[in-house]
């Protein structure tokens, strides 16, 4: 393992600056579906924006990338998620192990059963259903992918049931400027990346209105119960919400305008389409499809998420983003029921 490349599935932003962290420690191939981006990247040496570095070596051969690589890191969108892993499964071996970097959900279709937790899957959960690698983890924490690429200090959570899974990320992406830290309640961690990004729309559509600081404080500290009442129910913890992956991912992505999540609720407050927004948007933002996943999920299991089921009006059902703000501000202390909006 410590003479073998490192294999990341997924050229976009996170996945390019990931590849680049990476390269500080080792040798990495860089996956992306199409040809002629390979070619390119190949080329200019650069990829989403960003330089790669010296050692990153692209590539569109998943066969011959899975041989050469024993610790892959799949990137890409949650929309294409398993169809990716499919591909991948092929190739994969039980000594593999896999770290995925994306905070979103999966669902299983249906045409008749309700949404609930059983068909929804987080990302590990995708992999260990498609494929048989047993050592899987996932990668969370306030990662700003700009900030990163920028070389700017930062710090992620490496979460695994496996100590080793866990022993191997902080090895392969520690460096001065970059914390790796551990855990291993794997699906709390998930959850965390995943619930943070509902509050980050949110965030966004305070800032669209021209609302301060004490605003968004409220929105912060109400939303972090919200997702912990909502991690619990899917499955995590409490302790995840409280530390890096939690507070910390949802604090920087609530403030930050480089997050895309943040940008949706922004330009949603003043007056834009979600249509035309994501439209117009090179990469998802998560939280749109999050959104609509879990509100399904709190209404069919009764759980108390105003914040998420005024931010479903908004986003799917033409609620305005002032109206909204209305909403959330009447919900009684200590009460999570909806306020409805005439």
């Amino acid at each position: 393992m410590q003479n073998s490349p490192v294999g990341v599935i997924g050229a976009g932003s996170f996945g390019t600056v990931v590849a680049n962290l990476l390269a500080e420690n080792s040798e990495v191939l860089l996956y992306a579906r199409r040809s002629e981006a390979v070619v390119q990247m190949q080329e200019n040496r650069k990829s989403a924006g960003y330089t790669l570095h010296s050692r990153v070596q692209p590539t569109n051969d998943l066969a011959a990338m899975v041989a050469q690589c024993s610790v892959l890191f799949p990137i890409v969108a949650s929309s294409g998620f398993r169809e990716t892993i499919r591909s991948l499964s092929p190739y994969l071996r039980p000594y593999h192990i896999v770290i995925h970097g994306t905070k979103g959900l999966d669902v299983t279709p249906s045409e008749t059963n309700p949404l609930t937790r059983d068909r929804v899957k987080t990302m590990s959960e995708v992999i260990r259903e498609e494929t048989v690698a047993v050592r899987i983890g996932c990668l969370a924490g306030p990662n700003l992918a700009r900030e990163l690429g920028e070389g700017q200090p930062a710090a992620t959570v490496v979460a695994s049931r496996f100590d080793e899974v866990i022993q191997t990320g902080q090895q392969l992406l520690r460096n001065d400027l970059f914390q790796v830290y551990g855990s291993d309640d794997l699906i709390g961690i998930e959850l965390c990346g995943i619930l943070k990004n509902i509050i980050a729309i949110a965030s966004g559509a305070l800032s669209g209105l021209l609302l301060g600081e004490n605003a968004r404080a409220l929105l912060i500290s109400r939303g972090l119960l919200e997702m912990i009442t909502i991690g619990k129910a899917l499955g995590g913890n409490t302790e995840a919400f409280m530390g890096v992956a939690g507070v910390g991912d949802l604090v920087a992505t609530c403030f930050s305008t480089n997050s895309r999540n943040y940008t949706v609720g922004h330009r949603l407050a003043q007056g834009e389409t979600l249509e035309g927004i994501v439209e117009d948007m090179e990469e998802m933002a998560e939280g749109v499809n999050t959104t609509r996943i879990v509100k399904q999920l709190v209404d069919y299991y009764h759980i108390s998420a105003p914040i998420t089921r005024t931010l479903y009006r908004m986003l799917f059902e033409n609620l305005s983003a002032q109206r909204a703000l209305e909403s959330l501000m009447k919900i009684p202390l200590g009460e999570g029921e909806d306020v409805n909006v005439l």
